[in-house]
């Protein structure tokens, strides 16, 4: 079976790795053009193409797969298709050149959260559970047959890159499980119910202004889904803090006013229902630290407003 393999982030390299790991023979890797990062704004490759050079495998690098990448992926002559957070919608064209079709690992349990950005809208809305899902890929976003999914419980304040990072493990293991069965003709394909599905666009800087209107189960969900990008934060004594990890809490009080800032009790914050106790921060030019550690140096006063205008 010769594969073809799609992806960007670090995300989906274990998916990758679990294939070269297992012996599937990878006839090229396509993954997004190298791209400004940091301060010096160098180009900077993907880390599924880091991976990839690594294990000497050709890597293809289109802008837009559907029109400049057609020629390279049909000279592949893949059997199967496996994507997993590529950053690109593969046409028609591009999907009817395996003929095994092509499996896309997906961090979600479909249909709810298609989209962009599933694992930090799903830790920002509350979910209790997150979950892997292979798919079979249609021309759609992500709306194609389900083959095989695996759920795992979100902790209270475990961060969007934390279960990303756990996520990835768990879909390599799902997409190997997957092909297993496509390989002893026993995997079925399961057809969503669309009147279920949600969409979770792409994550915007605006989204870390809080609402501390909101209870305080969705403030610390924004906080926890919102790190390590783009960050939630409020603006104190002329300077944005970015709040990194949060944990509800039950004290109350006016939305969005300091309730405590002690270095041995912490720092809370109360919402619209209850109140947040913030973790992890960060300071403009500092490194993120525990919230008590913070307040050592840093004097927040009770009583404080932290709200804002909200977007």
């Amino acid at each position: 079976m010769r594969i073809v393999f799609m992806g960007t982030p670090e995300f989906a390299v274990p998916s990758l790795e679990a294939l070269i790991r297992n012996g599937y023979e990878i006839a090229g890797v396509f993954t997004q053009p190298d791209r400004p990062k940091g301060r010096g704004n160098k180009l900077a490759a993907s880390p599924v193409k880091e991976a990839a050079v690594k294990a000497g495998i050709p890597v293809y690098q289109p802008e837009r797969i559907r029109k400049d990448g057609i020629d390279s992926l049909k000279a592949l002559k893949p059997d199967l298709c496996v994507t997993a957070a590529f950053g690109q919608i593969l046409s028609q064209e591009v999907l009817d050149i395996p003929p095994m079709g092509n499996i896309n690992v997906h961090a979600s349990l479909l249909p709810r959260h298609r989209g962009a950005a599933p694992i930090a809208h799903m830790i920002m809305e509350g979910d209790s559970e997150a979950g892997v899902t292979t798919m079979m890929m249609d021309a759609g976003i992500d709306t194609g047959d389900i083959l095989l999914q695996e759920k795992t419980a979100i902790g209270e304040t475990e961060t969007c890159g934390e279960l990303t990072a756990r996520l990835s493990t768990i879909g390599a293991d799902l997409l190997l499980r997957t092909l297993k069965q496509m390989a002893e003709g026993t995997l079925k394909r399961i057809p969503q119910d669309h009147s279920r599905m949600t969409y979770d666009p792409m994550l915007r800087k605006e989204m870390g202004v809080i609402d501390f209107r909101k209870e305080a189960r969705l403030v610390r969900g924004q906080i926890n889904g919102l790190n390590p990008w783009p960050c939630a934060s409020v603006l104190f004594d002329g300077q944005r803090i970015k709040l990194l990890r949060a944990a509800a809490a039950e004290e109350s009080g006016i939305p969005g006013t300091m309730l405590y800032a002690d270095p041995k009790k912490g720092l809370a914050i109360a919402c619209g229902t209850g109140s947040v106790r913030i973790l992890e921060l960060q300071a403009p030019g500092g490194k993120p630290m525990r919230a008590e550690d913070y307040l050592r140096g840093h004097a927040i006063p009770a009583g404080a407003d932290l709200n804002e205008e909200t977007v």
